[in-house]
């Protein structure tokens, strides 16, 4: 009944009774997977038990990141986020460095695909990013503006983005990876120039622009409790506190088989804090990377993260999302950030299911949550 991948990964059984009101009707709903199915599609055979049929048992959103180029030009690459996934985020299209490279002049153009595609196709897109430290444009990172000036800019170029996509966006990340991992703030761009404040305002800007866009704090390694998401906790709490529009944080999920991570019962735990100050929280960009080559232990060790951050994702009511960044390992960027790792998604370079594949198709067959917001 697949009940023991549950117990294995530390999940009790009163937080199983949490994932679904009737337990054992859930599990008796679920379809058994005796192996993902496969579809002859060209020379490349696709998975055919999309993620976004299972999750309609937990009212989740499954979605992934996108590469606009790939989506333009890879016909495997297109029918497969077509088909699997209910969300999209844009790598990189959004970015302040792909849509105001001059200052002025603002180009749409990539996003506005991405936004069509989704339309197209049942899809919500994620907004990534509005305000972020890197990819930024030089003509902004070698300016010489006064704080006032520069607060300025900050907030017209939020107001312009927003503004262009406003209806067309149900969450947006407003502002990306503001703390360093002891809980100090990122002596970033922005911080060395605004102060704290930045992010407040940042806030106040979007919600302006699109006032019906969820907008999250986003963040990495802060899947669990640790100074680094004590820290945004404290943050967030402040600018609630503040009256800031602030709706959810994003927790990205980069994970590294190098390092231990935590169960699901920890990620649920650090996730309900955030809860109780009435935010949102979504899994923005998951992944699992490893060492190469990659092996079956490593593979079986990959699919136990992605399925703690799910299920972490599943206990909490008001997580609303879970996104990987990327899904084959086709098109990944950990290779080119991490030297010597890679096979971080869930489909192998061959668009063929690997075991965390089969982990979160498994979990979202059983899962079913009431009352999801």
């Amino acid at each position: 009944m697949k009940l023991e991948r549950f117990l294995a990964t530390g999940i009790s059984a009163a937080a199983i009774l949490l994932l679904a009101p009737t337990l054992v009707d859930a599990l008796d709903a679920a379809p058994m997977l005796p192996g993902p199915r496969h579809e002859q599609h060209g020379a490349i055979r696709l998975v055919a038990q999309p993620l976004r049929e299972l999750a309609q048992r937990s009212e989740l959103r499954i979605g992934t990141a996108v590469d606009a180029q790939s989506l333009q030009n890879e016909t495997t690459y297109r029918d497969t986020i077509a088909k699997m996934f209910s969300t999209v985020t844009p790598e990189n299209v959004m970015k302040w460095d792909t849509v105001e490279p001059v200052q002025g002049q603002l180009d749409f153009s990539a996003g506005d695909q991405l936004v069509e595609f989704a339309r197209s196709h049942g899809q919500l897109v994620r907004g990534h990013v509005l305000v972020w430290h890197s990819q930024l444009p030089s003509w902004l990172t070698s300016g010489t503006y006064t704080p006032d000036e520069l607060r300025q800019i900050m907030c017209q170029h939020i107001q312009q983005e927003a503004t262009h996509f406003r209806g067309k966006i149900w969450q947006w990340d407003v502002v990306n990876e503001a703390m360093e991992e002891d809980g100090t703030m990122r002596q970033s761009f922005w911080f060395k120039n605004l102060g704290p404040t930045f992010i407040a305002d940042a806030f106040r800007c979007a919600h302006r622009a699109d006032p019906k866009a969820l907008l999250f704090y986003n963040d990495y390694n802060i899947e669990w409790s640790n100074p680094k998401s004590d820290a945004v906790y404290a943050m967030v709490k402040q600018l609630v506190s503040q009256g800031v529009p602030i709706d959810g944080v994003g927790i990205q999920g980069h994970l590294d088989l190098q390092y231990p991570f935590s169960g699901p019962v920890s990620i649920a735990q650090n996730m309900q804090r955030f809860q109780d100050l009435g935010l949102f929280t979504a899994v923005t960009e998951a992944d699992v990377r490893m060492m190469l080559p990659a092996d079956d232990l490593k593979l079986e060790a990959q699919a136990a993260g992605y399925s703690a951050m799910l299920q972490g994702c599943l206990l909490t009511e008001r997580c609303i999302s879970f996104t990987v960044w990327g899904f084959t390992d086709a098109h990944s960027w950990v290779p080119y950030a991490f030297s010597g790792q890679g096979a971080a998604n869930l489909l192998d370079e061959n668009y063929q299911p690997k075991a965390g594949y089969e982990a979160v198709a498994t979990d979202l067959a059983l899962v079913k949550r009431e009352h999801q917001p």
